[in-house]
């Protein structure tokens, strides 16, 4: 990021670390008073900071647009670069603390919003093993994770489906069931066996672009030559839930997402022929990533327990009675 010499090389040899780690806390919050409030300064202090980087690269990196911080070509590529620098930095202090024999350091865990319903109980296990290890968890959709994974933003990656913009490594740790659901009233809740063409007379409720759960959903629809009905997009699993216990039609979820709900007899898991549809759980990193000690630390963790760990969690929400 910070060549000189040459006619068309704009010289950044003066930029301190300082001024780049300031810099990305402003373009992370496109705010000056909440960067400065994250980073324990004051706003004089840090648009101090970036008018000087703003002096080294010779042009604007952020504009104003009314109260907000809006960042310009040239911002948003100084921004990415000094998140990479502090990422290596990061790694570099956690390959010492390796050669020192000592397993710490900050993990950086995404996971798919489906997977939240077990991931903080595998973590925490995780955590009580490895209390030296700081965990920074991100949960959204599959599209967004993989965003993260593609900028480096996480170690690692608790998901379905791998990503196929880039090589990585998948390593499969527990199996994923997915099944359809309704409301306990639902005509079907006492079918013992559906057909799967009957889901075009049915409203589904469908997650939002970009999930894992979608993409399966439209894989065994297209399986099963069922020409979808009516159709109901909605942002996430719980207001999915909401929303067929409410009777506004059946929907298509992860059976770790439902247990709760049926082992009260809030929803019931349709007998549609062909599911539950068996997927798998895997933990995903870049193939180019180089594992840290906390990373390689969960890995190992996974292979040996994941499977056992969800079984274990899901057991604690099961139905109270046979369906």
């Amino acid at each position: 990021m910070f060549p000189y010499g040459g006619d068309n090389i704009i010289p950044m040899k003066n930029v301190t670390l300082r001024q780049l780690k300031i810099f990305e806390a402003v373009a992370r919050h496109l705010s000056f008073s909440r960067a400065a409030e994250a980073l324990h300064l004051t706003q004089p202090a840090v648009s101090m900071q970036v008018q000087a980087l703003e002096d080294q690269a010779g042009m604007p990196l952020t504009e104003q647009a009314g109260k907000k911080v809006r960042l310009t070509a040239a911002g948003e590529e100084v921004a990415r670069q000094a998140h990479r620098i502090a990422e290596q930095l990061r790694e570099a202090g956690e390959a010492l603390a390796a050669l020192k024999g000592v397993e710490a350091g900050l993990l950086k865990i995404g996971v798919v919003s489906t997977a939240k319903y077990f991931a903080p109980a595998l973590l925490a296990e995780f955590r009580r093993r490895h209390p030296g290890v700081e965990l920074d968890l991100t949960v959204s959709n599959r599209g967004a994770i993989v965003r993260h994974l593609t900028e480096n933003g996480i170690d690692l990656a608790i998901m379905g489906t791998p990503p196929t913009e880039f090589d990585t490594v998948a390593k499969i740790f527990a199996e994923h069931p997915l099944v359809f659901i309704a409301a306990p009233d639902h005509p079907l809740a006492e079918r013992r066996r559906i057909d799967p063409q009957r889901l075009a007379e049915e409203t589904l409720l469908i997650r939002e672009p970009g999930s894992g759960t979608r993409a399966a959903l439209e894989r065994f629809l297209k399986e099963h030559h069922v020409a979808s009905g009516a159709i109901m997009e909605l942002d996430g699993n719980e207001t999915i839930k909401q929303a067929v216990m409410a009777g506004l039609g059946v929907a298509f979820l992860s059976e770790h997402a439902i247990g709760l709900e049926r082992s009260v007899g809030r929803l019931v898991r349709l007998n549609i022929t062909g599911t539950p549809v068996k997927r798998h759980w895997r933990l995903v990193y870049r193939t180019d990533k180089r594992l840290m000690p906390a990373a390689t630390a969960f890995v190992q963790f996974m292979d040996s327990e994941g499977s056992r760990l969800i079984a274990a969690q899901v057991g604690k929400q099961a139905p109270i009675t046979a369906e």
